[in-house]
């Protein structure tokens, strides 16, 4: 294995990583958004405050992870990627900054009428920001990034593909999030909040089914290589994509959350990972192979010895919040 390979691998994690974490948290804002009037939906907003408050804002560490190993180890196709998909990109972070200021406000805004607003702010951040995240995989994947010079700053990311990822990206997030959120208030005593989220998570889970079956369709004449990995070399992870997320759906109709836990991640996983598997070996798909994109030898050698260290120092913090944060949360619902 090359070392462009093992840099391109570590680069994956941050994604898969981030597509888990940053996900489930970006999900709960759409059943934020579709809780309801300010009392009718109530109970599934301090839901959503309760789960994801611990540990939110350590999410985006992946997407920092991901930018900062992209324009270090790759920086020939991070340059025409940020020229050419800079509106979506500059959408999806000022979702992210608008989200998580909201986020803290609404929790101590004077007013009703102030918590509506910023409540709004988060929920509707929470949609458009994975959604034009997945507008720029959509972009790369259907080869609209040129590697020299600027594609259409508009045509590059609302192709099909880009308008597919977009919303799969929603539907993905939303459901990873619903069953960490059923199982969450399936602990507590309000087993009427816990039905509710069940049967939307429900769904959730079975639209975000069709829209990647409909989804499929479009890919044959937008993105012909990615079509080609997807039903090449990628077909056994696509199949278990399917499998997971089936199972997860039969779990959650069986109210089995804290297994469906386990398989919706690792639906998501496999999701992504089919993703990348079939557009390999390209890093911009058709116009730029993740050799072409690498940067310098030695840059790619500290490169690598920096993310060996991250994985020492910070991975272990991260897994100790994610794990304190359960614990806390259990004893709160506890007492």
């Amino acid at each position: 294995m090359s070392l462009v390979v093992v840099i391109a691998a570590a680069l994956f994690v941050g994604v898969l990583a981030y597509a888990v974490l940053g996900g489930a948290d970006f999900g709960s804002g759409f059943f934020d958004l579709t809780a309801g009037g300010s009392r009718s939906g109530a109970a599934i907003r301090r839901q959503v405050d309760h789960s994801i408050g611990p540990v939110w804002e350590a999410n985006h560490v992946w997407l920092i992870y991901v930018m900062v190993v992209w324009w270090t180890a790759f920086p020939h196709s991070f340059e025409p990627a940020m020229r050419t998909l800079i509106v979506p990109m500059f959408l999806a972070v000022g979702g992210i900054v608008l989200r998580g200021s909201a986020f803290a406000f609404r929790k101590y805004a004077e007013s009703l009428a102030a918590a509506r607003f910023f409540g709004a702010v988060f929920a509707v951040s929470s949609v458009i920001t994975p959604f034009f995240l997945g507008c720029v995989a959509g972009a790369i994947a259907s080869g609209r990034v040129p590697a020299e010079g600027r594609g259409g700053v508009w045509s590059s990311w609302l192709g099909p593909t880009s308008i597919v990822g977009g919303l799969v990206a929603i539907g993905t997030c939303a459901f990873l999030a619903g069953v960490f959120l059923v199982s969450d208030a399936g602990r507590g005593p309000d087993r009427a909040l816990a039905e509710s989220l069940r049967r939307r998570t429900l769904v959730v889970g079975l639209g975000t089914g069709a829209v990647v079956l409909a989804g499929l369709a479009p890919l044959h004449s937008d993105a012909p290589t990615l079509w080609a990995g997807l039903t090449g070399r990628a077909l056994p992870i696509v199949i278990a994509s399917a499998v997971f997320g089936t199972a997860t759906v039969v779990l959650v109709w069986l109210r089995r959350s804290s297994w469906a836990r386990w398989t919706a991640v690792a639906a998501v996983v496999a999701v992504v990972s089919a993703w990348g598997m079939g557009q390999y070996p390209w890093f911009l798909v058709d116009q730029m192979t993740l050799d072409q994109a690498a940067g310098a030898t030695a840059t790619l050698e500290a490169l690598l010895v920096a993310v060996a260290l991250a994985v020492l120092l910070v991975l272990p913090s991260l897994i100790y919040l994610l794990v304190m944060a359960q614990r806390w949360q259990a004893e709160e619902e506890h007492a």
